[in-house]
């Protein structure tokens, strides 16, 4: 029996026009931006359709955005009679898994994702935090790297364990160069800055974190049958109590894609369909297993695609 699981991107994935042509082609999801706009009280759905890119990459227009595209693909695809069995998401997209799993309403996603990248954006001052993926080194070798840095007056850590070989570092500026340096001294092949607006999934976010405490304290949220594999354990969570301490520690703590990926393989998972702009998260899966059927969906024609390959499915 075909299990799925439905994956949804983070920040970074979002583009210009991103979800046009499922708005032009069915009304129903003309409603999600509507929705949007309605709690956010601005136009997130013009800057979605028409940019510029400069201010949808905004780390507090980026998130909102790229959850209402991912929701109104996740949502075509149940209409469409493909339900998930789990959910995960890779930071920011575990809000859109939340939400696919029927633990947040919509609306409350949009709300809560402005607001954690409104918290993100204050945290850390423009040009004093960083983050780089580091290629071609393990997690132990790269944490005994950073770990050094930070104890030299430069804090640094590991942030994103994507698949193997790749792993994203976040903190300080110069934490992050250094640690450049010393991962390639190490064996590394290459270390990559990124154009991120903060030093995301570092401790550095911890003044964020209090204040996406409070937050979530207002929120109602839902316990699910659909679990949601959490960025911070990559265990399986369904009660609602469990959930926001989670997304709260996610914010300074690693995001461990790999072993979330594990552990749906583990629970025998077998389709895995990524519900948002580009594709970087079924790559991520391919590398972490070769034989995994993956399905990015970002638009009508690959839409069209999972919907036809899931008649096979049994």
């Amino acid at each position: 029996m075909s299990k799925i699981a439905f994956l949804f991107p983070g920040q970074g994935s979002q583009s210009v026009g991103m979800g046009a042509e499922l708005v032009e082609s069915d009304s129903e999801n003309k409603s999600f931006y509507e929705k949007a706009d309605r709690r956010l009280g601005f136009d997130l759905s013009k800057l979605m359709l028409e940019g510029p890119i400069e201010q949808l990459t905004y780390t507090y227009h980026a998130q909102p955005a790229l959850l209402t595209t991912s929701t109104m693909i996740s949502e075509y695809l149940k209409k469409s009679g493909i339900q998930p069995d789990f959910t995960v998401g890779h930071s920011l997209g575990e809000y859109s898994a939340l939400v696919s799993s029927g633990v947040l309403s919509f609306e409350d996603g949009v709300q809560i994702v402005h607001e954690r990248g409104l918290f993100m954006n204050e945290a850390v001052p423009a040009g004093e935090g960083a983050m780089a993926a580091i290629l071609g080194l393990d997690a132990p070798l790269l944490k005994e790297v950073t770990d050094l840095v930070t104890n030299e007056g430069d804090a640094v850590q590991l942030a994103n364990l994507n698949c193997p070989g790749q792993i994203v570092i976040s903190g300080t500026k110069v934490g992050v160069e250094k640690a450049c340096v010393k991962a390639k001294e190490a064996g590394a092949k290459r270390a990559i800055p990124l154009e991120v607006s903060g030093p995301f999934h570092s401790e550095l976010m911890r003044p964020a974190a209090s204040k996406l405490q409070e937050a979530l304290a207002k929120l109602d949220m839902k316990d699910t049958a659909i679990p949601v594999i959490s960025n911070v354990t990559a265990h399986p969570v369904t009660k609602s109590e469990d959930m926001k301490p989670l997304l709260v520690s996610q914010l300074y703590s690693p995001v461990q894609f790999e072993m979330c990926i594990r552990t749906l393989l583990d629970e025998g998972v077998t389709h895995f369909v990524e519900c948002g702009p580009g594709k970087v998260l079924s790559g991520l899966v391919k590398k972490i297993d070769r034989s995994a059927n993956v399905y990015p969906v970002y638009d009508l024609h690959t839409i069209e695609n999972v919907i036809e390959a899931s008649k096979e499915w049994s």
